[in-house]
């Protein structure tokens, strides 16, 4: 009579289901943002420049402070562009990040700041004013601009062609969109429809078929259903999550650890 292992059975699927969850989320394209700063510093002689976008309310302005922090804590001198000059307090709001971030971070004696905002104030030209920025720290030696963008809806055609101005004329270095990983399939749906209204938009040329290059995923702090919001956007669109926020601090910004998220879901 032959017998029949079911732990032997079970092991065999966890481990076949663990290595599909690791290729989903493991990315085509590995973004190295440390090693590209450095690169684009050292061979181009330009500023490395990345550009922030998302729905409303996701919390783009503050996890582009965290980024800043993180490369602030690398070494890197960070200039911050305000360029939602839409939303009412949103140059305030990355104005206080920068003076407490300049104070975690201040500069050498008589050295110029580590962190600085660059700002036009409201109703502007969001692309001139990323352009005036990036002229800027290239003059004045930051190895970093951060492109804070107006939250829009994935539909509103308007702020959409504006979002693709932007960028077909700055020609960002690393085109980050921001998710919160607690509205699930909804995130994917808002990645593919920004993808795809920047692509109909691009000026001057064609736009590639994944206009964004990677994702920050908000409101990760703990592993569990959030996982599948992860799972499904690499999946979906084939682009790598750059970062993860888990926290209210600007601490609180990790690299997606691939193995610990996919062990800690099947455990």
């Amino acid at each position: 009579m032959l017998s029949c292992d079911p732990t032997g059975v079970t092991a065999t699927v966890k481990a076949c289901f663990e290595e599909s969850l690791v290729q989903i989320l493991s990315p085509r394209r590995r973004i190295d943002v440390l090693r590209e700063v450095m690169l684009s510093r050292q061979q181009n002689k330009k500023p490395y420049v990345i550009t922030f976008c998302g729905v409303n309310g996701v919390g783009k302005s503050t996890n582009l402070a965290k980024v800043c922090f993180w490369l602030l804590d690398n070494g890197y001198r960070v200039l911050i562009a305000a360029c939602d000059t839409f939303r009412s307090g949103a140059v305030e709001q990355l104005r206080t990040h920068a003076a407490h971030l300049s104070s975690l971070h201040p500069p050498n004696t008589n050295g110029p700041p580590n962190v600085q905002l660059f700002e036009r104030g409201y109703n502007k030209d969001a692309a001139g004013i990323a352009m005036e920025a990036i002229l800027y720290a290239n003059q004045q030696g930051f190895d970093v601009v951060l492109v804070d963008t107006a939250g829009r809806m994935q539909n509103n055609e308007p702020l959409m062609i504006a979002l693709a101005k932007l960028i077909s004329v700055n020609k960002p270095n690393l085109v980050l969109f921001v998710g919160e990983a607690l509205v699930g399939n909804e995130a994917v749906d808002q990645l593919k429809q920004f993808n795809r209204a920047l692509r109909d938009h691009y000026e001057g040329g064609v736009a590639s078929e994944t206009p964004i290059d990677g994702i920050l995923l908000t409101k990760f702090d703990t592993i569990d259903d959030k996982v599948g919001a992860a799972i499904s956007m690499t999946y979906t669109t084939g682009q790598p999550i750059v970062f993860v926020g888990t926290g209210q601090t600007y601490n609180d910004l990790k690299s997606l650890n691939v193995s610990s998220v996919v062990t800690s879901l099947l455990n």
